[in-house]
């Protein structure tokens, strides 16, 4: 592939890989996910499907999400995470654009299986290049850019679905889903050109602050892992009701018209854009311990508000309080693992997290569509979100302390560790970056 960098000056190169991340995220999980929210409502109208149909849809998407998990690391290691972001946004984008054709439940359960798959096998290994490219010090706050791209999509279907059924009527989910895979095809051709799968040296390698690698195959021995896997379990659960679900209750339930909705849906998108960034930096600084417990605690008061039967303004209150703490989980888990079990293994240990986040996601869209139909209201839904995310906050305090290399150990004179990208870019090979260098 010819140099795109060749006149370009030196600079790191991890922000680059931040940025394309980003874009992957947006396309994979916000547009292949999110925007099925928006919709929803003019699609299950359109094929009259229950709410236990509708809930199926969405579990049918986490499945294929879950069957990535499982294969996305010996892929990534046959393929290269590069080639196999790339590959896997194109089958994200064939799956919308043969949903905009669907005409009945069966194909858009299958097809939306697919769409999960693609997703899957492009946001794991996406995020574990994050862990390679950055020092400790830097991974939560570079992580949390990269889940933002979930965000801009959320505002962008906000923005684009109300006003494609608008215009086109009541095929205009069929528009939608078109849209959405031209947008998500164009994405993967972005991810082949700028991904690159490792720097020149290992990011875990910072002095005095880097995670002591344990041996190969202890990931699965790892107390942290299985406790953050359990913590990654109930935020898929929880979080996969909510997004599957506020749109068709503000519509159904509370009366809302769809373009309404959609700008709930939006402030939802605009609000998660500080959840990566800020709850990884303090995850950073007070330690990934705290920083779950407090975004558990935030989206606990968000699902509590979502299932109360209150005045307008605390739905309000919902999807900020929901907003605010969207992806921090994603951008914690990603960097926790890491300092856990080192760089270089953090992709094997983010799949092993990411299949308990896979179960989660596949049953709480089918238990709360469930739920719902039998009680006619998703009330019950959303409160048994909020009780499973208040266990949450017990179980992060079960999580260990990672175990560090001593600030002691190093040589007397040697310079502090700078907390930056792992690499730096210079034409055609990315070179390290001096010790010491500003």
């Amino acid at each position: 592939m010819p140099n795109l960098f060749r006149r370009a000056s030196t600079f790191d190169y991890g922000w680059v890989i931040v940025a394309t991340g980003t874009l992957t995220v947006f396309a994979s999980l916000g547009l292949g996910r999110f925007a099925l929210g928006m919709i929803l409502p003019s699609m299950g109208a359109a094929l009259r499907l229950s709410y236990a149909q509708l809930g199926w849809v969405g579990t049918a998407n986490f499945m294929g999400y879950l069957g990535a998990v499982l294969v996305a690391r010996p892929l990534a290691a046959r393929l290269g995470s590069r080639v196999l972001v790339a590959a896997a946004l194109l089958v994200v984008g064939a799956s919308m654009l043969l949903m905009s054709r669907a005409s009945g439940y069966p194909a858009l359960v299958a097809l939306y299986c697919v769409t999960g798959f693609g997703s899957g096998a492009s946001n794991v290994p996406v995020m574990a290049l994050v862990a390679r490219w950055f020092e400790p010090a830097r991974r939560g706050r570079a992580a949390g850019f990269v889940a933002i791209g979930s965000g801009f999509a959320i505002v962008a279907s906000g923005r684009l679905i109300p006003t494609v059924n608008r215009v086109v009527g009541a095929d205009g989910w069929r528009t939608s889903w078109m849209l959405l895979g031209l947008v998500v095809t164009t994405v993967a051709v972005i991810a082949l050109a700028f991904l690159r799968d490792a720097p020149p040296t290992p990011a875990s390698g910072a002095l005095g602050g880097a995670p002591v690698a344990p041996p190969p195959g202890s990931a699965l021995r790892s107390r942290a892992v299985w406790v953050l896997g359990v913590l990654y379990a109930v935020f898929g659960f929880t979080y996969a009701i909510y997004v599957t679900f506020i749109v068709t209750m503000l519509v159904r339930e509370k009366g809302f018209s769809e373009a309404v909705a959609g700008q709930f849906w939006s402030w939802v998108g605009l609000l998660s854009l500080l959840s990566g960034p800020v709850f990884g930096t303090l995850s950073d600084r007070l330690g990934r311990r705290r920083g779950l417990v407090l975004v558990f605690a935030v989206q606990a008061v968000a699902y509590v508000l979502a299932g109360a039967d209150l005045p307008t303004a605390f739905l309000y209150l919902s999807i900020g309080a929901f907003g605010v703490a969207a992806w921090s989980i994603p951008t914690i888990m990603i960097a926790a693992v890491s300092d856990y079990v080192g760089a270089d293994r953090a992709l094997g240990a983010f799949g092993v997290i990411t299949f308990f986040f896979g179960v989660g996601q596949i049953t709480g869209p089918a238990l709360a569509g469930t739920l719902a139909q039998r009680a006619g209201s998703f009330s019950s839904s959303f409160f048994l979100a909020a009780a499973l995310a208040g266990a949450a906050i017990v179980v992060s305090g079960l999580l260990p302390r990672p175990h560090l290399h001593p600030i002691a150990d190093r040589p007397a004179g040697a310079p502090s560790p700078q907390p930056r990208s792992a690499g730096r870019w210079t034409g055609d090979k990315p070179t390290p970056t001096p010790a010491g260098e500003p």
